[in-house]
């Protein structure tokens, strides 16, 4: 992540636009690691102060459920953008909301979702040069696009010679309608028979070491509902379904507990999601007294003063959290 030399460029933590692992992009002492050429540099981060107002943990526990929060975006590395942005659009009917190339930085990158990123939520796919194939692992496990009719969109893909992983169908034991399909990377799409939403790019499915241990850290740490759980013998799974209001009107998070998995494999494909708050000062707070990993201290980013933080759950997956009115200024 290289510091930006333009205010109108995006928010730096957003950009994978390095290959590097995404577990090495920050360490412990706030260094943020870039690319020189062939060579791996380190530069400190400014950190700034934090708000010097004391406040109980149990009242920042409780304003996580007060604050204004919307799951923003998800980051992750593709092998081919214009490939992948032709199977999105074409195949998946999304939007391509924005695309750039930073020849200096050797990457590019494209935004795309099906509504404007002030108000639905997008994904963010990056491209590095020369790199044309990324390990996406065990653990990420799908994102999830709500269809009026699953099969005959699973027909279109199939025209278009994309690759079609479960057939339409009833998901076992219940009635809703279901299939599955690939992208060109290899990122898996549960596509889920509903009526008309605003927010069709509704689910984002990662997959957990101990379910319950998660749902208490989202509660707590993201102020995060549990909206629904469910067991699934047959599948032997359990999911939980977390957000911040009703999932057919937003993108929520999806956590799968697989018996008798603890760890998982995360690859170096998929990167992250970013979510908007009023405070990431508090927000930070609130994250290491639920047991969450701190792994960039709250404060704006060197060049264009957005102030984020970001932080690790317990099974490491990593999430960004960034200002509201800072975010909406970087869109403009």
């Amino acid at each position: 992540m290289p510091l930006l030399k333009s205010p109108s460029r995006r928010i730096a933590l957003f950009q994978l636009g390095t290959a590097i692992s995404q577990s090495q992009l920050f360490d412990a002492n706030a260094k943020l690691l870039r690319t020189e050429g062939n060579k791996l540099e380190t530069f400190m981060l400014p950190v700034a102060a934090e708000p010097t107002t004391s406040v109980t943990a149990e009242n920042v526990l409780e304003w996580t459920k007060r604050d204004n929060r919307r799951i923003l975006h998800a980051v992750y590395r593709v092998g081919n953008l214009d490939k992948t942005i032709k199977f999105y659009t074409e195949c998946l009917g999304m939007k391509l909301l924005r695309k750039r190339d930073i020849p200096e930085e050797r990457y590019s990158n494209a935004f795309l979702g099906y509504g404007p990123e002030e108000s639905n939520f997008t994904v963010e796919l990056t491209y590095n040069y020369g790199v044309d194939k990324y390990d996406i692992g065990k653990g990420f496990g799908h994102f999830g696009i709500a269809v009026e009719d699953v099969a005959k969109m699973v027909e279109l893909i199939k025209t278009k010679r994309g690759k079609v992983t479960q057939e339409p169908g009833p998901v076992k034991g219940g009635n809703a309608v279901i299939a599955f399909v690939e992208d060109p990377d290899g990122y898996k799409f549960e596509l889920i028979e509903r009526r008309p939403t605003s927010e069709p790019l509704c689910q984002v499915m990662l997959q957990v070491g101990d379910l319950d241990r998660s749902i208490d850290f989202y509660r707590k740490g993201f102020g995060m509902e549990l909206l629904r759980k469910k067991d699934y013998p047959e599948y032997r799974c359990t999911v939980a379904i977390m957000g911040y209001g009703p999932e057919d009107k937003n993108t929520v998070l999806g956590l799968t507990y697989n018996y008798g998995i603890r760890e998982y494999d995360k690859g170096n494909g998929y990167g992250q999601i970013a979510i908007g708050t009023n405070d990431v000062y508090k927000t930070a707070e609130a994250i290491k007294l639920s047991g969450g990993k701190i792994i960039r201290e709250p404060g704006p980013l060197p060049g264009i003063n957005t102030k984020i933080t970001v932080c690790l759950d317990p099974d490491g997956w990593k999430t960004a959290f960034v200002d509201n009115i800072d975010f909406l200024k970087e869109l403009e």
